[in-house]
């Protein structure tokens, strides 16, 4: 299964400027969330930014900035560690709308909601690996939602907590994908109007 760029939306988990410094391969790990939040604002696929505790960990560094307000993505600020207790479900699967009614339509309680299109396909990343994204990835995967994880867009303070978190996740029946899977799958073709853009950013 190849993720759908329609079905897609993109959340990126606690890439602060008090925690960051602290993660291994930190560097490569915020470059490939930029790539991630800028292709995301040229494929006009919704994103989701969270920020743990920030009054003690900061906002999301200075280098995500640009990226996630051209995604015009929204911040989720928590204190619990998995961003669905704090309502991130709910934010990526709004509630159905009701057709209004008019005099030749049925009254409004034998109307079905209409949904509006679901983008199921969840594209997470994020620090720490075996903290705040697992415990996000395994409430998704709880409420539903077909979990991708950008293993190069992840850290932990030590590899063995990320790596351990990997298992675990892939276990559990998470996707683990990279940041140019996830770029490539959601263009699919070479000759996508946006592809010499995109192109630039994953060089």
């Amino acid at each position: 299964m190849l993720l759908d760029v329609e079905e897609s939306q993109l959340v990126l988990v606690d890439y602060q400027v008090r925690l960051m410094p602290a993660m291994v391969d930190s560097a490569a790990v915020i470059a490939n969330a930029v790539r991630l939040a800028c292709v995301a604002a040229l494929l006009q696929i919704p994103a989701f930014v969270t920020e743990q505790n920030p009054s003690k960990l900061g906002v999301s560094v200075e280098e995500l900035g640009a990226a996630i307000a051209a995604a015009n993505a929204r911040i989720l600020s928590k204190m619990h560690f998995s961003a669905v207790e704090e309502g991130l479900s709910e934010e990526l699967r709004p509630p159905p709308r009701t057709n209004q009614g008019n005099a030749r339509s049925l009254p409004k309680q034998l109307q079905k909601p209409q949904a509006d299109s679901q983008r199921a396909s969840i594209v997470l990343a994020g620090c720490e690996a075996h903290v705040c994204l697992l415990q996000t990835a395994l409430d998704l995967l709880e409420d539903e939602f077909d979990v991708w994880v950008v293993t190069d867009a992840c850290s932990s303070r030590t590899e063995r907590n990320r790596d351990a978190a990997f298992d675990r996740l892939a276990g559990a029946g998470v996707e683990l994908v990279t940041t140019e899977m996830v770029v490539f799958e959601w263009m699919r073709c070479a000759e996508h109007p946006r592809f010499k853009e995109i192109q630039s950013l994953i060089k």
